[in-house]
């Protein structure tokens, strides 16, 4: 009886002794699976995160990236009292005023204003839609720089500041460039398909009530779009409601000029064509509407696969480059396009060909020029990490894009009167640098190599 006592009392102590641990093992697994769960809704956020802002591209950057179309339709059809050399400053103001405003904006949404994200992106869709739907109306070429150049750039630049903040806090550094090269080309993707939409619907319409067709679109796709991005829990907690002060420590440092400059510069130059190229080739090679438009989306086209792809470049597990390097493949590339292609394509016999050829080129380095700022961050966040110094990605990204518009805006500024001079010269006979557009060509392409100057500094530091 003793022996069967013990031995009970043994079982039991070994059962005793087995039980924490299944109870541990229980809530091992339990708490795997919630991490499981936690990782399966952020990736399911991350992912509505990029098709929302995928989407996005449309209204914010649909009109900017076609405006040529427009640019070509006024020229050939005017009716509005003012000169119609007024057009041509319409694109290029449009886009200088949504990437100077930017980093305002993104100063405000980063911290202080956050949780007022969606809502602010919600005015600017109603005031980008005002905007086009006012540009109807239109009598005068004042009224349409206003509303398209001004007014509905501030709107757009209200829906992208906020949702684009979003998408940097949903991706972090590691693979934060390659999520905005996704990005960019979704954005490129809207700048090849627009505008055999909106020549269409130009020649079927008009563009009284193209602009309000456009504005219906544009309601549409942002509305549902800005629905679909959740927000991040950085931006709904309370610390973030009482953050009052941004770092502006990378100011004092010369690798944040450097990029600015060179982000300045290039962007000075790659607004140009945008705006040129399809009134070039109607006007100087005379080759019919349809071919023109065309040169426009193969303009974007290319950056479709560019801007994914120069962001891998930066961010590349196995192969990874500078962001000063990948910037000056992009500018010298871009530059070497439009000296050799643009500016010999004058014979119509060759024209559509060499124009062709410059716009997948030209498109497909300068067009991804954008996707080196991801790497342009991580640097600059590096560097304040060794200097034990604070820094806000969402506000670098909003003065880089600062410095893009301040070169829109110079590059517009620039192009009319470099227009004047190029028609009152006389240059090489069958090429087009002996056109009007002459001074445009190598304006462009001088501002592309200074783009890529980063790399020089670079080298320069590297052997001092």
């Amino acid at each position: 009886m003793a022996a069967r006592s013990q031995e009970s009392v043994e079982l039991q102590g070994a059962g005793a002794a087995v039980a924490p641990a299944s109870s541990q093992e229980t809530d091992n697994a339990a708490h795997a699976a919630g991490q499981d769960a936690r990782q399966i809704e952020t990736s399911g956020k991350r992912a509505a995160t990029l098709i929302g802002q995928a989407v996005l591209q449309l209204p914010i950057w649909g009109f900017a990236m076609t405006y040529g179309v427009f640019q070509d339709y006024y020229t050939a059809h005017w009716t509005l009292s003012g000169s119609v050399s007024g057009t041509g400053v319409i694109g290029t103001t449009q886009n200088g005023v949504m990437y100077m405003s930017m980093p305002f904006l993104f100063a405000l949404f980063s911290r202080r204003w956050a949780r007022y994200r969606r809502t602010a992106s919600l005015v600017g869709v109603v005031l980008t839609c005002a905007s086009f739907l006012l540009s109807s109306y239109s009598t005068n070429v004042w009224h349409l720089i206003l509303t398209q150049g001004v007014l509905a750039a501030l709107g757009c630049a209200l829906i992208y500041s906020p949702t684009t903040l979003t998408l940097g806090e949903w991706f972090s550094t590691n693979n934060r460039a390659l999520a905005y090269g996704i990005i960019l080309s979704s954005k490129n993707i809207v700048g090849s398909t627009c505008p055999f939409l909106i020549r269409h619907l130009l020649d079927v319409y008009g563009f009284r009530l193209t602009l309000r067709i456009w504005t219906a679109i544009v309601a549409g796709s942002a509305l549902g779009a800005i629905y679909l991005i959740p927000s991040h829990p950085s931006s709904t907690s309370a610390q973030t409601y009482h953050a009052r002060k941004l770092p502006w420590s990378h100011l004092h440092h010369r690798t944040f000029w450097i990029y600015a400059i060179a982000t300045m510069l290039q962007s000075s130059g790659y607004g140009i064509p945008q705006t040129y190229i399809n009134t070039y080739a109607s006007n100087i090679t005379h080759l019919p509407q349809t071919s023109s438009t065309l040169l426009l989306t193969f303009f974007n086209l290319p950056g479709i696969i560019s801007s994914s792809f120069f962001g891998y470049l930066n961010n590349g597990k196995r192969f990874s480059l500078s962001a000063s390097t990948v910037a000056t493949i992009s500018g010298v590339s871009s530059a070497l396009s439009a000296f050799l292609l643009w500016g010999f394509a004058s014979q119509h016999n060759t024209a559509m060909a060499l124009l062709t050829l410059f716009s997948i080129t030209f498109g497909f380095f300068a067009g991804g020029y954008s996707a080196t700022w991801g790497g342009m961050i991580n640097e600059l966040e590096h560097e304040a990490a060794e200097r034990n110094e604070a820094v806000d990605p969402g506000l670098l990204y909003g003065l880089l894009n600062g410095a893009r518009g301040i070169g829109y805006v110079s590059g517009g500024l620039a192009g009319v009167p470099l227009l004047k001079a190029g028609a009152a010269s006389s240059g090489m006979d069958g090429f087009a640098y002996g056109t009007a557009y002459g001074p445009l060509i190598v304006f462009t392409g001088l501002c592309s190599i200074f783009g890529g100057w980063s790399v020089v500094w670079k080298m320069g530091k590297l052997f001092h």
